[in-house]
């Protein structure tokens, strides 16, 4: 698959960046490698000692600055198809100079990613003689609004780790290891379409009440509770995260029960989810129902994050956050309960927003999931 999208995609948002840039009273945007870059030119561009950076002014030409000897990074971006300005440079130039140069004159205050390290941030601002401010604020409205192509690398995303949920139940087995089954699940990941894996966890027994268990040498047990949740990007770089529960053998009626409250609480959550719904709405929806049934003290995150280039972004469904949903707008819907010491749950599912509710990218049962012992 192709690692970027075509270069009209790129002109849209540069052109929009700068537009919201403006509108902000900012003389311009000033962007480091990270996933505001890569969102903005289609750019893997990696942070060095030596400064690369999209000089993105409110009015006038963007450029890239960048070290002669990392030209060859910039190919495959989308850079020369848009006829962007590179101004490379080598050991001895100032290259903060010539971010300046790019900028012009400053009559307004410069935001920079979120990203950009200190080792850059500091002679930045020495050269530019002004204290730059984040450019979140400007691109967090941008990031949040996925477009056709964006929804689209999430739904192959979606189905390409559902597809590994499918064969998850071939590789749990009382006598395996947390850790032999993670191995399994990593090379499936990659089979089933990711380009890599971002990350696996294998909770089982009672470390499924640790939310961000990863795996460990435990082996699994007749009666175990197992809490699944994988995800990795698919070309060009968007990612899936997907949780599932499964039992080895019958569950205990109890645990039975009370994952079918998780179950009420998830699907709310989903019937929830419309434009002009606030994040903290949703999140309520799905805390209500667990609170309850008796449940609330043990849903100890938020219901949700954002999804996209990086695995977490806004939006963020979480109590206190009074962001509108609006069409286009991706992220996960993932209420869980868990019982230190004993086991723990989560069902979660990645949602787009749509013009009159939601449309789910992940379709495996939502069922908790016995196999055999």
């Amino acid at each position: 698959m192709t690692s970027r999208f075509d270069s009209t995609v790129y002109a849209h948002r540069l052109a929009a960046a700068a537009t919201a840039a403006a509108d902000a009273g900012l003389a311009g945007l000033v962007i480091t490698p990270g996933y505001d870059l890569r969102y903005l030119i289609g750019s893997r561009a990696q942070t060095f000692e030596r400064l690369t950076a999209l000089v993105l002014p409110a009015a006038g030409r963007p450029t890239v600055v960048v070290p002669r000897l990392e030209l060859a990074a910039l190919r495959e971006s989308a850079v020369t198809d848009l006829g962007i300005a590179v101004r490379d440079w080598v050991d001895g130039d100032d290259p903060y100079r010539l971010v300046g140069d790019a900028l012009g004159a400053l009559p307004a205050a410069v935001a920079v990613t979120d990203s950009m390290t200190a080792l850059h941030l500091l002679p930045l601002t020495a050269a530019l003689q002004t204290t730059p401010v984040l450019a979140t604020e400007v691109l967090r409205e941008l990031r949040m609004i996925k477009d056709p192509s964006e929804i689209d690398a999430l739904r192959k995303a979606g189905a390409a780790i559902d597809r590994v949920h499918a064969r998850v139940p071939e590789f749990l087995a009382p006598g395996r290891t947390e850790a032999q089954v993670s191995a399994d699940i990593a090379a499936a990941i990659v089979a089933e379409g990711h380009s890599e894996v971002a990350f696996i966890i294998v909770g089982s027994g009672p470390h499924g009440a640790d939310p961000h268990h990863e795996c460990s040498d435990r082996v699994l047990q007749a009666g175990d509770i197992v809490v699944i949740d994988i995800g990795g990007p698919v070309e060009p770089g968007y990612n899936s995260d997907s949780t599932r529960t499964y039992s080895i053998g019958e569950p205990d009626p109890q645990v039975a029960q009370q994952y079918s409250i998780l179950q009420q609480a998830q699907r709310a959550a989903v019937e929830c989810i419309r434009p002009g719904v606030t994040a903290q709405q949703v999140d309520a929806a799905a805390r209500d129902i667990l609170t309850e049934a008796g449940l609330g003290e043990y849903f100890v995150h938020r219901t949700g994050h954002g999804i996209g280039l990086s695995v977490h972004e806004e939006p963020y469904i979480v109590a206190g956050n009074d962001v509108t949903l609006a069409a286009g707008m991706a992220f996960s819907v993932e209420p869980g309960i868990y019982f230190p010491g004993r086991w723990g749950a989560r069902i979660e599912d990645i949602v787009v927003v749509t013009e009159d509710g939601a449309e789910s990218l992940n379709n495996r049962p939502h069922d908790l999931i016995v196999v055999g012992v």
